[in-house]
């Protein structure tokens, strides 16, 4: 099992897990936040394409997670999962496409080798699920668009092999920033993203011996730093801020194995 980043931040996330089942490779794309053509070229960068996708998550309606999740359905015939509430929130249509399925929190979702477990998050969204991804052996932890550190969200990340969290913003440049101050209250508050120190927290809460990559994701590009980001969660681990990989909003991150 591995997985890469293919973009995280504002402008759009999307992530890649490939497993192997048997001679057959399974991919899951957790959201797509991103057109439809640059995301058939990120995924030509990995080797794929749409239509070599077993399934979708949409973690939530927000385009930069929703993206092309429709033109995905209707032009690739790709299933795509996201809750009732994520497709109420965004669909301009009253019926749903053939290829939606509908995810539940802490009902697993079967791909081919790959168990998706979906759990609920605090977000200003209408029904947010964020997951976790298991091939049997190794285990992959995504959070990102969470408000704040529940026992739920720890939970459900105890003993990853890997971990994509939120590093949204540095409190001190959120601050200073010139966001009004409405926005500002929205990002920090219990519904907004992730500090770096509240992500550290919840890192500190789930690291284990078997931690092996943890992966810094949907930082603000204007209230954060690569630099502050990795050394806040490196300082967790007891690291260098250098081992900490930081997904590029552009360039996402390079392939991540988990065995």
């Amino acid at each position: 099992m591995r997985f890469c980043n293919l973009g995280s931040g504002s402008s759009g996330n999307a992530t890649l897990i490939e497993a192997q089942d048997g001679s057959t490779t399974v991919r899951v794309l957790v959201d797509c936040g991103l057109t439809l053509r640059e995301l058939t070229a990120r995924l030509a960068q990995r080797g794929c394409s749409p239509a070599d996708l077993g399934a979708v998550f949409v973690t939530h309606e927000h385009s930069d997670h929703v993206g092309c999740a429709t033109a995905l359905m209707r032009k690739h015939r790709v299933p795509v999962w996201m809750s009732e509430g994520t497709w109420r929130g965004f669909a301009r249509e009253h019926a749903p496409p053939a290829e939606l399925r509908f995810a539940r929190d802490g009902e697993p979702v079967a791909v081919g080798t790959l168990e998706l477990r979906p759990y609920t998050v605090p977000h200003d969204a209408r029904e947010p699920l964020q997951l976790t991804v298991s091939d049997g052996r190794h285990r992959l932890g995504v959070l990102t668009d969470a408000g704040v550190e529940t026992e739920r969200i720890v939970q459900e990340l105890q003993h990853c092999t890997a971990l994509l969290l939120e590093c949204n913003h540095d409190l001190d440049l959120l601050a200073a920033s010139d966001y009004p101050y409405f926005l500002k209250r929205r990002i920090a508050g219990p519904r907004g993203h992730l500090s770096n120190p509240s992500a550290a927290g919840i890192l500190s809460r789930c690291r284990h011996a078997g931690l092996k990559h943890v992966v810094a994701a949907h930082l603000s590009e204007r209230n954060n730093r690569p630099e502050l980001a990795a050394g806040t969660l490196a300082e967790v681990l007891g690291t260098r801020h250098e081992d900490i990989v930081v997904a590029d909003p552009r360039q996402g991150s390079p392939w991540l194995d988990l065995h």
